[in-house]
């Protein structure tokens, strides 16, 4: 999304925070652990993170949902005002207490890629630092096996992935259905500093509650309401984000 000062936090070659996801190997990752306690400092840079529509109810308690305004749409949940700033990450890499962290921000170092013919295998970045030797919290044990911790990031990427393809049907229906629309959003920050920011997609309320019977039946059955009674609700944000720009203004 672009800010009041030009900047923009665009797409990187790789999906956001990955530099180097490689297959998660029991040659490779022989002898190999997660970091300890790393946190989210990995994060610290990014104003925006996806989340899927299962997520909604618990993000838009927190933070504004919004879709990306370039290339095909996909939800995203605002953690700042400004391209590089997460104001839900402190300097010393802690998410804010009691606030929802998104699947995505949660799922990393670990990552599906696609094999040849399709096939999605797990990877993890080692490019993060997040990789390191020792046995703290071993990728594989002695034997060469899975460790547990591995075969729980196989299950949440797999989960991830599944709410993924869901979220992308229904940001089909709501194109189809011509019901997204560019968007901006205005922010004072602690009663002097102006931000705005665009380059965002929202659902266009008035066009939403005209749709037919019919299709409103069909997305109540999708849980597709649910999603965007939530992110229709998650404009509250906003004025929550400007407060915590302002208290981070005042402790800088």
């Amino acid at each position: 999304m672009s800010t009041a000062n030009g900047q923009t936090s665009s797409p990187p070659p790789m999906p956001l925070f990955y530099t180097q996801p490689v297959p998660v190997d029991a040659n490779r990752h022989k002898g190999k652990s997660l970091r300890d306690n790393p946190g989210f400092g990995f994060s610290a840079r990014t104003n925006s993170v996806p989340v899927s529509g299962a997520e909604f109810a618990l993000a838009q308690r927190h933070y504004p949902i919004v879709f990306s305004g370039q290339g095909v749409p996909i939800p995203v949940a605002v953690l700042g005002l400004r391209a590089d700033e997460n104001l839900f990450v402190s300097g010393d890499g802690t998410w804010l207490p009691q606030t929802y962290i998104p699947a995505y921000v949660r799922r990393y170092p670990f990552v599906f890629i696609e094999a040849t013919g399709g096939q999605l295998i797990l990877a993890v970045d080692e490019g993060g630092g997040f990789v390191v030797d020792g046995s703290k919290l071993p990728l594989f044990d002695g034997a060469g096996k899975p460790t547990e911790l591995v075969n729980s990031a196989l299950q949440f990427c797999a989960a991830y992935q599944g709410n993924h393809k869901a979220t992308a049907e229904y940001v089909e229906a709501l194109q189809a259905a011509d019901l997204l629309v560019d968007n901006q959003a205005q922010a004072t920050i602690a009663g002097t500093e102006r931000l705005s920011l665009a380059g965002f997609k929202v659902v266009d309320e008035a066009r939403f509650n005209k749709l037919p019977i019919a299709t409103l039946e069909t997305w109540r059955d999708k849980g597709w309401l649910g999603w965007t009674y939530a992110h229709l609700l998650s404009f509250g944000g906003w004025n929550a984000l400007a407060n915590l720009a302002a208290d981070r203004k005042k402790a800088a």
